[in-house]
């Protein structure tokens, strides 16, 4: 038996003016929102000056000028950045240790299917904030005052800073695991340690490396502008020729600087591959 293509359109349910309501108020919501979002980005862009293109007009000369005195690079004192660069690197390595050292613990407790009460987790929660609340810059600013000049005031701004993030990811991750094998091993007996290392653990150590190894490529850029305040490292050299004002030592200084944050983000593809 067949059925035109009237009889079927007949026969087929018509769709419920109430479900092309909701559709209807829940696209205008989110245009809404979109709206209000568009609405603070102008808002904020133009408090801060974007659209003043009549200085940033004015800007481009000066720019021009400063690219010219920068012109061609000078290498002359290359060798002279090679210690430098070693204990950037040296910094970010340490400084990353550092953190993930700490985060590890602490995330366990910032988390909210792992922490042993409510007001661990808030404490815990509390201190990753305050950690990642003050810019490593500024910390490098009180440890330089506190231990003096150095790669050692770098290294701790850059742990503590990076405690701060990385405990907030290695938590994050942490909630998300898989409740089956947490609930398996409780059954068998286990320990509240046994279920943290055989069950949750084993999960969440993919994503505790992914952060680890982004952090290290964060921690080296930020490693290069902690010498700027006196915590050694390339970011020292670039601040002494930004002083006295040799622009062709400055690009040089920051083309290895760029060559070094590239051979440093292949190095972290590399490893990201190998924790696949």
């Amino acid at each position: 038996m067949t059925h035109t293509t009237t009889e079927l359109a007949a026969l087929s349910p018509a769709p419920s003016a109430s479900v092309l309501d909701d559709y209807a108020r829940g696209w205008r919501g989110k245009l809404r929102q979109t709206g209000l979002l568009l609405a603070v980005i102008f808002i904020a862009s133009w408090y801060v000056g974007l659209f003043d293109f009549q200085t940033l007009a004015n800007g481009v000369p000066a720019i021009g000028t400063l690219l010219g005195e920068s012109l061609p690079p000078d290498f002359n004192n290359v060798m002279d950045w090679v210690s430098p660069l070693i204990d950037t690197l040296a910094m970010s390595i340490a400084g990353t240790a550092i953190a993930v050292t700490a985060s590890i613990p602490l995330a366990f407790l910032a988390a909210r299917n792992t922490s042993p009460n409510p007001v661990v987790f808030h404490v815990t929660r509390t201190i990753l904030n305050a950690l990642r609340s003050v810019p490593e810059l500024i910390m490098g600013i009180i440890f330089v005052a506190a231990v003096g000049f150095g790669a050692l005031p770098g290294v701790l701004a850059l742990g503590l800073h990076s405690i701060g993030m990385v405990g907030k990811f290695f938590a994050e991750a942490i909630e998300h695991v898989d409740e089956a094998p947490v609930e398996a091993a409780n059954a068998a007996g286990a320990t509240r340690l046994q279920v943290l290392y055989h069950a949750v653990l084993p999960q969440v150590l993919p994503q505790f490396a992914d952060v680890s190894i982004y952090r290290w490529e964060y921690n080296f850029r930020a490693s290069t502008v902690m010498g700027m305040v006196g915590a050694g490292g390339i970011g020292f050299e670039l601040m002494g020729s930004l002083r006295i004002m040799q622009y062709q030592e400055v690009s040089a200084i920051l083309i290895v600087i760029l060559l070094m944050v590239t051979l440093v983000d292949s190095l972290s593809g590399h490893l990201r591959k190998k924790f696949k």
